[in-house]
């Protein structure tokens, strides 16, 4: 009996945490789903059963094969600037993370500097990613710069409303969300087992590559799961830095959405949200994040 109550006393005070996930989580989800298998016109959607936001989606990709479709192309190149994103900001937020966690020996310090990494998100996001315009544009700093000091004879076209601009972009706005995980992963690693290693005399690259990584990947996981969640949704930073040149998985449903075509872009949100979740189930497979949250 006494387990029991115990037992009720945990689902009564995980209950309200439970009914906001519901309210605000699991529901919304639900109506995405559902709106996703209404029929449409150009003027309103049809509360009937119909898969045309689906088939509309991937209308003639059969016939154009083996040619890939544009939609196909679209998310191809969403997975190609998410997957560049992340290995950049996985490098950038590993160093960072490793230089606080090992070589800055005082608490207050490591605190210090976690922190200033914090100061860009005291501006907005669209803010940060703007400035970088005056930086890479055709008469910016960078191509002056380089004009200057007699690299080229001409400005680079493709320092801006490029692939390159927005993969930047990308990397300069979310790579805190990959170091804060894996500082939190090293801190917790005893400082012990990296004296024993070089005791034993292990070099710098196997004391990494054996004791370090392995016991940061809770934190790698778990920052590669922010940075992929948030840059396969992204149309902002996409369409601002692309130029509106560059096609992705979020610009399709902005673009759905400004048609008024909202079955149709529930539809994307739902494909886009089945691709997020297998590569998220994917990244949980190497290691269980469920001890680290």
């Amino acid at each position: 009996m006494t387990q029991d109550r115990k037992s009720l006393a945990a689902w009564l005070q995980a209950a309200p945490m439970m009914l906001v996930f519901a309210i605000f989580f699991l529901l919304p989800l639900v109506f995405v789903v559902i709106v996703s298998a209404w029929d449409y016109n150009e003027y309103e959607m049809l509360p009937a059963f119909s898969l045309r936001g689906y088939t509309d989606t991937f209308e003639g990709c059969i016939a154009d094969l083996p040619e890939l479709c544009t939609i196909l192309k679209t998310y191809l190149k969403t997975l190609e600037l998410c997957v560049l994103t992340w290995v950049l900001t996985l490098l950038i937020g590993f160093t960072v993370a490793y230089f606080l966690a090992f070589h800055v020996r005082s608490k207050t310090w490591q605190i210090v500097l976690t922190l200033i990494c914090t100061i860009p998100f005291w501006t907005s996001n669209v803010i940060r990613m703007i400035a970088w315009i005056p930086l890479l544009g055709r008469n910016g700093l960078v191509n002056k710069g380089l004009m200057g000091m007699g690299l080229i004879r001409q400005p680079l076209e493709w320092l801006l409303f490029s692939e390159f601009s927005v993969v930047l972009a990308l990397v300069h706005l979310f790579t805190f969300f990959m170091v804060v995980p894996i500082f939190n992963s090293m801190i917790r690693i005893d400082k012990r087992l990296i004296e024993a290693a070089y005791d034993a005399g292990a070099s710098g690259w196997q004391t990494l590559t054996n004791i370090v990584i392995p016991l940061a990947k809770p934190g790698i996981v778990i920052g590669s799961i922010f940075v992929i969640t948030i840059v396969m949704g992204d149309f902002v930073t996409v369409g601002v830095m692309g130029g509106q040149q560059i096609a992705s998985a979020g610009k399709i449903i902005e673009t759905r959405l400004n048609a008024l075509q909202f079955p149709a872009a529930a539809a994307n949100a739902v494909i886009l949200l089945g691709i997020t979740i297998l590569i998220i189930s994917s990244l949980t497979r190497i290691v269980d994040i469920r001890k680290e949250l």
